[in-house]
């Protein structure tokens, strides 16, 4: 299956019952999403509760520049609806004990320095575009990422 993704970091934890109001949203979203007045065949999977993946099999019909774009204030409304960030690109997901924690890229060179993580913690890459990169480029030691610019 030829699935093209978007993944969006979100910025804190949600509690409990933000999150099924979170994922209830993201289901109502993929259920109605079109392109042209086609519907979409679109899932979502929220990562850990940190990583918000949007899928569309582009073998049945493609993404869409309308459908992004409705696919943005979609995010966008739920940035609001929730207080989190989600389009924010200086987020920096990582791999902590099979946790996925979620700091600014600024605060890599202090977490770099106190050992909290190292030029081998995973990170995600969610530049990513297609879901079969999930598996074999959607987590990098971070030696392997831009973020190596803080290492030593």
């Amino acid at each position: 299956m030829n699935e093209r993704i978007w993944i969006y970091t979100l910025s804190n934890e949600l509690t409990n019952e933000q999150l099924v109001d979170f994922k209830n949203r993201c289901q109502s979203f993929v259920n109605s999403w079109t392109a042209h007045d086609v519907s979409l065949d679109a899932s979502f999977e929220l990562y850990q509760n940190r990583l918000l993946i949007f899928k569309v099999n582009e073998d049945k019909y493609n993404a869409s520049g309308c459908s992004i774009d409705k696919q943005l204030r979609f995010v966008k409304e739920l940035e609001q609806a929730f207080s989190v960030e989600l389009l924010n690109r200086l987020l920096v997901a990582y791999e902590n004990n099979n946790q996925v924690e979620v700091v600014k890229a600024s605060q890599i060179k202090e977490l770099l320095a106190n050992n909290t993580i190292t030029a081998n913690t995973l990170v995600f890459d969610n530049t990513v575009t297609e879901s079969t990169q999930l598996t074999s480029k959607w987590k990098q030691p971070l030696q392997s990422t831009w973020l190596a610019k803080y290492l030593n």
